[in-house]
């Protein structure tokens, strides 16, 4: 697995980027720009560094308490291949995956008929937060989102219905 994907960074236990005890994969690049963004200095695409995927593999290995790994940004569908091979691991590993994302489910379900990655990314992906950050609509109360608009979505059974269905946290 000599893969690698360009992060801002890591943290290796959040209980705030998910449910349970996750391990958070901070991407590097994004082209959102959302006014008022949480994490501001992983929208150049230069910026960051280049991560093997093992050793965030190694880095999953080291600790038996968490419940899964989440991507969040950057944006982590502009790398999605280095992703969804990351996100195969994780599964191995019996952790659930949630991604979060400045397009909408919608959004990327039409860049998935022209980008493969895209597709499989999703498909692997248990919870989905769709939805740029509106700054006008941030809501300090709601659970692992940012502002009203953004929604968590339960991929699974969105495919299964053909239209989003939102997780039950």
């Amino acid at each position: 697995m000599g893969t690698t994907v360009r992060i801002a960074g890591v943290v290796r236990e959040s209980i705030v980027d998910g449910p349970g005890i996750r391990f958070v994969v901070f991407t590097q690049g994004c082209p959102h720009h959302c006014e008022g963004c949480h994490n501001p200095q992983s929208h150049d695409f230069e910026g960051g560094y280049d991560c093997e995927l093992s050793k965030i593999t190694a880095e999953l290995d080291k600790n038996p308490l968490l419940s899964g790994v989440t991507f969040s940004g950057g944006e982590p569908f502009c790398q999605p291949e280095a992703l969804y091979e990351l996100a195969q691991e994780v599964k191995k590993r019996g952790l659930n995956l949630m991604t979060y994302s400045g397009y909408t489910y919608e959004q990327l379900a039409a860049m998935a008929l022209q980008r493969p990655a895209v597709a499989q990314l999703l498909n692997a992906t248990d919870l989905l937060v769709d939805g740029r950050f509106v700054l006008a609509e941030r809501d300090l109360t709601l659970t692992f989102r940012g502002s009203r608009n953004q929604r968590i979505i339960d991929v699974a059974k969105t495919q299964e219905a053909g239209q989003v269905v939102l997780a039950q946290l």
